[in-house]
């Protein structure tokens, strides 16, 4: 399975499209489009990593060799509340936060961004 591919079926587990993903990552659509139709199998390092970012995975979930078993976040927990985090974009500044947290300093974390948020 090439890059296209990975990226045509992370589009749509993360309920996005070409268009939203290519203003978020700051690449042009026609990048993504021309990635996803020939399912290119090497794609500039700069573009991936935006992509990757954007998207919530590693750059390495794009790999041949990629098992899927290695997660950012060292926690079962905090790597679902930070999945939780990744889908609201008004939480994504925790997609940065150490790989360490614990699944309480990721909630509270969470409740402090939620109530910044509320405030406005």
């Amino acid at each position: 399975m090439g890059i296209g591919s990975k990226l045509k079926k992370l589009i749509e587990e993360k309920n996005t499209n070409v268009n939203a993903l290519a203003n978020r990552a700051n690449v042009k659509p026609t990048t993504l489009y021309s990635i996803i139709e020939r399912d290119n199998t090497k794609v500039d390092i700069d573009v991936l990593i935006a992509i990757a970012k954007v998207l919530g995975v590693s750059v390495e979930y794009f790999s041949d060799n990629y098992s899927g078993e290695q997660q950012y976040y060292l926690d079962p927990e905090t790597a679902r509340l930070a999945q939780e985090a990744a889908t609201d974009p008004d939480m994504r500044l925790l997609l940065d936060a150490k790989r360490d947290l614990s699944p309480e300093d990721m909630k509270v974390i969470i409740d402090m961004a939620k109530r910044l948020v509320d405030r406005k």
